[in-house]
C-alpha cells in the first residue's frame, strides 16, 4: 500500500506542520455529555486536540491513529503520555471492546479512500460499541459546485516573501478529490497533500443502518444548532439499532 490509500500517509506528511485546529471546547462539552462513565474512543486521534481535553475531564479516553508521527506529537503535549493509542487503520478499529462513546471528528472519516473502507469503519465501530453507546461523526456537507470542470485553485495567504495556495482535482463520479496545500518561500516549496472520499449525510445514514446503527440526532454544529438544507457541516449521533431492525446484507 502506498500514497493516499496508506492509513499513515496523511499523518506522516502533515505531523510536523499540523496546527492546533479549531477550538475544541464546544466539541469536548458535547462529547463529554454523551460519554457517561464508560470508556471513550477517538478514531484518528491525531495530536490530541480533542482527546487530551476529554481526558483532562477525568474520562477514560483511548485513541486509534494511523500515523506514529502524529502519536509522537501528542506524546509531547501535557497528558499525552497517559492516553492509550493503537497505531493502525481506523477502519479496522483495532482495539478491544466495549466503548460507551466512539467519535470521529473534523471530516476524518472522509480520509478513508473508498466506500468499502468507510463501511468497514461503521461495522467495526458497531462491533466495539456498548449496547447503549453512541458513535459521533463530524463531517462537512459536500458542495461539488465549488469545483469548476473538476478543479479549483485558491490563494490562502500572500505575504512579502511567501504565498500559500490550495490546488484541487475533483472526481465527481467517485466522490473524491485530491488537494495539495503548496507554500512558496524564498527558501523553497513545501507541499502537503490530502485526498478525501466524501459522503452525503443520507449516505452515511445508510452505511450506519447496514452496520446495525441508526441516526439518533443531527445538528449543524457542536452548539446543537438545527441542521437544515443550508448547513455546511453536521454533527451526527448514531446508536445501535434495536433487535430485529438491522438491514440484511449479503454477507450476514
Amino acid at each position: 500500500m502506498s500514497g493516499f490509500d496508506d492509513p499513515a500517509f496523511f499523518g506522516d506528511r502533515w505531523a510536523a506542520h499540523y496546527g492546533s485546529g479549531p477550538d475544541p471546547t464546544a466539541a469536548v462539552t458535547f462529547l463529554a455529555g454523551l460519554a457517561g462513565e464508560g470508556r471513550v474512543l477517538e478514531l484518528a486521534s491525531g495530536t490530541g486536540r480533542v482527546t487530551l481535553p476529554l481526558s483532562a475531564r477525568g474520562l477514560d479516553v483511548h485513541g486509534v491513529e494511523g500515523s506514529a508521527a502524529m502519536v509522537a506529537r501528542m506524546r509531547e503535549r501535557p497528558g499525552g503520555e497517559q492516553i492509550p493509542v493503537a497505531v493502525g487503520d481506523m477502519a479496522d478499529v483495532p482495539v478491544p471492546r466495549p466503548f460507551g462513546l466512539v467519535f470521529l471528528v473534523y471530516n476524518t472519516l472522509f480520509n478513508l479512500p473508498s466506500p468499502e473502507r468507510q463501511m468497514d469503519c461503521f461495522r467495526n465501530v458497531a462491533r466495539v460499541l456498548a449496547p447503549q453507546g453512541a458513535f459521533v461523526l463530524e463531517c462537512f456537507v459536500p458542495d461539488p459546485a465549488k469545483f469548476d470542470r473538476g478543479s479549483r485553485v485558491e490563494a490562502l495567504e500572500v505575504t512579502e516573501d511567501s504565498a500559500t495556495i490550495q490546488v484541487y482535482r475533483h472526481d465527481a463520479a467517485a466522490q473524491r478529490y485530491a488537494k495539495q496545500t503548496i507554500t512558496f518561500t524564498t527558501e523553497g516549496i513545501r507541499m502537503l497533500p490530502v485526498a478525501l472520499r466524501y459522503c452525503w449525510p443520507s449516505e452515511l445514514d445508510l452505511m450506519a443502518r447496514h452496520a446495525g446503527l441508526e441516526l439518533q440526532e443531527r445538528y449543524a454544529d457542536w452548539e446543537c444548532r438545527p441542521f437544515d438544507s443550508d448547513s455546511t457541516s453536521h454533527i451526527s449521533v448514531y446508536r445501535p439499532l434495536t433487535t430485529g431492525r438491522r438491514i440484511a446484507t449479503g454477507d450476514e
